[in-house]
């Protein structure tokens, strides 16, 4: 039972960190979601863009403290944990 709320978790997180990255990209770009992907790879914006979309996970997150399903929370932060490291990639190399 621990693993599954753990890779609940998760899933929810690499979904809420998705979802944040195409709401803030039809919110604030003027581009198409394509376009907008493209022109932050060019320009080596896109962790900037995937750390934006991470701003969902932190409201995803304390949702599931408050309804005290700890280990969805903790599949939540593994999740942002593995966008970090993706975002730090992306940075470094």
């Amino acid at each position: 039972m621990h693993k599954k709320e753990l890779l609940i978790g998760f899933i929810v997180g690499i979904i809420a960190n998705t979802l944040g990255t195409l709401l803030y990209i039809l919110l604030f770009s003027d581009r198409g979601i394509k376009d907008t992907f493209d022109a932050a790879i060019q320009q080596d914006h896109l962790g900037s863009l995937l750390a934006l979309g991470a701003v969902l996970n932190l409201i995803v997150f304390f949702l599931f403290l408050k309804i005290r399903r700890d280990n969805r929370a903790k599949g939540v932060l593994f999740a942002t944990i593995i966008t970090a490291l993706v975002i730090l990639y992306y940075k470094v190399f």
